[in-house]
């Protein structure tokens, strides 16, 4: 089946297609591509064997009546002629209007896999009144053997030689709705084309719980592809696996079935849908028919039962579909092998970062060479991106991960910090205290001085960029505007909340403090978030900020290289080297005492 992926299906009348994802949306697209991939097939080999082993179960064979198998009607190579019609009702039978005939064909073979079973078609339909108000529109297919009539007025009509299937090519979706977002210091400007432009109403992201019913409008479908699929078995009468049983259109005479006939629209890409409205004059129509076999057929079917599944338990918006799809689609086909494999090495790769950040943090005993401030720093981060999510009502899944990563940044703060609650006052309120490890030596005053200039820096970026977006982007409101503006800030400049560490790093001259293992499954994830910065469409913005952290973990490793370990200076654990051998050096000492005596 060709792709559609090169097929025109161009904006009508300046009618947009589809708006532009959030930018942030586009970043978490990025950062769950490999976990999506890895649910999509747990899910589609669980519904393979679900259907293969929970199938409902035959009824007994009644010994009376032998048992009869159903088979295919037609035979392989079997020629047969195809004619298509697109029709504004349902059910069709006006086989003599000329102008609902799109495309005759003679001579197809079923089932045989030759370059004459595959035919296309690049027209265009002109649609009418009725369709431009909201109507609807049907694409009727028939199948006969090759001289055989299909209209059944035919005196040569016979019922065993004819099939065929109807399908709506005009889908509706929700209305596009109005922008509620506004400039929010007035411009009238901005006001007027706030009116104009147009949002998608898209799953989760929209307001509709507030709005009440949703009005519907058509949207053409410029490809369709009917697929004759290649299938043979001999299948019991009540015995037709469920995944199959709505397709096979059965003869009752005989208790046969005939070819099974599939409209596809597996790589049909929603933002390929045109809106059918008065403006519109003519609309494109590519038609194709081919030949698919059975495991291709059931292999799309699972993959489409997977999305539905993982949107229904949230962990996949409606349009994150479309974009995995849209990456085979346009994507080399060995760097997206690689990047499958590399996606479950990154999954692989964030379990030990966490689970060694844990165990870091969890048996840490000093504070000296680490930077407790930029520990809050990231607290406030995680915190500002969490608030951001739930100001988007972003799924559930997304959420739950997000909260856990600032229940998870606040206990650091704990281990960090000392932290007390003040009852003196009608509200309790937490206090924050240095640990004397860190404030009794010169980590404190080096961390000082360095948040001392990185927050001179980090006011300017922010106030700068904030002014930036009050001024010329829109917002829903004021709080809206903090949020976007602090999100995007901290996707673009969080990477400057490490340097705090790398100037305490090169005041000490030692970098022996520092969490090296989980700072490596780090930077393998990032090199791996390099990879799909190739291979995902995003922002170029974010597509940068993957590389500056390359900057900043190079600059780790070269501090690595440069300092020498000091054996003298504690490790993670809170224990140093000199210690650990005085205390060796002793218990050795007693024993060889104890052999003298």
């Amino acid at each position: 089946m060709a792709s559609p992926a090169g097929e025109t299906a161009a904006v009508v009348d300046g009618e947009p297609q589809q708006q532009p994802q959030p930018q942030q949306q586009q970043q978490r697209q990025a950062g769950g591509f490999g976990q999506t991939i890895a649910g999509i097939i747990r899910i589609a080999m669980f519904c393979y064997f679900a259907s293969k082993f929970f199938s409902p179960k035959q009824k007994p064979a009644d010994p009376s009546k032998p048992s009869h198998l159903m088979s295919n009607l037609f035979h392989r190579g079997e020629p047969m002629d195809m004619w298509f019609y697109l029709s504004e009702h349902e059910k069709f039978n006006d086989f003599g209007d000329e102008g609902a005939l799109i495309c005759h064909e003679t001579n197809i073979p079923y089932a045989v896999w030759k370059p004459e079973s595959t035919r296309t078609l690049l027209t265009t339909y002109y649609p009418s009144e009725a369709l431009k108000n909201n109507g609807s529109l049907y694409a009727h297919v028939f199948f006969a053997r090759s001289g055989y009539p299909v209209d059944p007025n035919d005196p040569e009509y016979q019922p065993l030689n004819c099939f065929g299937r109807t399908h709506p090519v005009a889908t509706y979706l929700p209305k596009r709705k109005a922008d509620k977002k506004k400039s929010l210091l007035g411009n009238p400007k901005d006001s007027d084309e706030s009116n104009t432009e147009v949002e998608e109403v898209d799953g989760k992201d929209s307001d509709l719980k507030d709005e009440g019913p949703v009005e519907c409008v058509s949207h053409w479908k410029p490809n369709v592809t009917i697929n004759l699929v290649d299938d043979f078995t001999r299948y019991p009468e009540h015995g037709v696996p469920p995944n199959i049983a709505p397709y096979l259109m059965v003869e009752p005479s005989t208790v046969n079935y005939y070819p099974t006939v599939v409209f596809n629209e597996f790589w049909l890409l929603r933002d390929k849908l045109i809106i059918i409205n008065e403006t519109v004059s003519e609309l494109p129509l590519n038609l194709e028919v081919s030949p698919i076999s059975m495991t291709k057929w059931q292999l799309f079917e699972q993959i489409d039962q997977s999305f539905q599944i993982h949107r229904s338990y949230g962990s996949m918006l409606d349009g994150e579909s479309d974009e995995l799809k849209r990456v085979f689609l346009e994507g080399n086909p060995y760097l997206l092998g690689v990047t499958m494999f590399v996606s479950m090495l990154h999954s692989v790769f964030d379990f030990l970062a966490f689970k060694n950040d844990i165990q870091f943090w969890n048996k840490n005993k000093s504070m000296e060479g680490l930077s407790a401030k930029s520990v809050v720093l990231n607290f406030i981060c995680q915190f500002i991106i969490f608030l951001y999510l739930l100001d988007n009502d972003t799924s559930w899944m997304i959420l739950a991960s997000s909260g856990v990563g600032v229940c998870i940044e606040f206990w650091k703060i704990g281990k960090a910090m000392r932290i007390e609650v003040d009852r003196s006052g009608m509200i309790p309120r937490l206090r924050f205290h240095d640990r004397e490890s860190y404030a009794s030596n010169k980590t404190k005053e080096y961390d000082d001085i360095a948040i001392k200039f990185l927050s001179y820096v980090l006011l300017l970026l922010v106030a700068g960029f904030s002014v930036y977006s009050l001024a010329y982007e829109r917002h829903k409101s004021w709080y809206s505007w903090i949020l976007s503006s602090l999100t995007s800030c901290v996707y673009m400049f969080g990477f400057i909340m490490m340097c705090p560490q790398l100037f305490i790093n090169y005041k000490l001259k030692s970098v022996a403090h520092l969490p090296w293992r989980q700072m490596t499954y780090k930077f393998l994830n990032t090199i791996i978030d390099d990879l799909f910065a190739f291979v995902i469409k995003m922002p170029m913005l974010h597509r940068l900020s993957v590389f500056r952290d390359d900057v900043i973990f190079l600059v780790y490793l070269y501090q690595r290289w440069v300092y020498p370990v000091d054996k003298t200076r504690v490790n993670e654990f809170g224990f140093g080297g000199e210690e650990e051998s005085v205390d060796t050096k002793n218990i050795t000492d007693q024993e060889d005492d104890k052999k003298t005596n």
